[in-house]
């Protein structure tokens, strides 16, 4: 799966809130000031063309709708960051946006509490 550019990354944005719509319909999400419609339908193309988005012809009128998740989307960016960036290490990840946000001692124990349920579910 190819990585999307930022601009095609804020319509899938858009189309994975809206889960379809017409090019009228995404460039309204955008704030201001909107790209021209024209910027969004060519955008919209490319991504069809990158199989990340498929269609419903109504005459000239085309209805689009994400052929990727947004989790799935998520998981292989991620997956991305922790190899270029983290060496493929969880632990420097976590411990980098620990450090870098300076989580809370209430933040720390909700990731402490998501960890030790997953652990539960892995020992099942």
């Amino acid at each position: 799966m190819k990585e999307l550019t930022k601009a095609e990354e804020q319509v899938m944005q858009i189309l994975w809130d809206l889960k379809a719509g017409f090019v009228k319909d995404v460039r309204a999400r955008f704030r201001e000031p909107r790209p021209a419609i024209t910027t969004v339908s060519t955008i919209l193309r490319i991504l069809q063309d990158k199989g990340f988005v498929g269609y419903r012809a109504y005459g000239k009128t085309h209805e689009y709708f994400p052929l990727v998740e947004k989790r799935t989307y998520t998981r292989l960016m991620m997956k991305g960051i922790m190899l270029k960036y983290f060496g493929n290490s969880l632990r420097q990840m976590v411990s980098f946006f620990s450090q870098e946000k300076g989580l809370t001692v209430s933040e720390l124990e909700e990731l402490k509490r998501i960890i030790e349920e997953e652990i539960r579910k892995q020992e099942s």
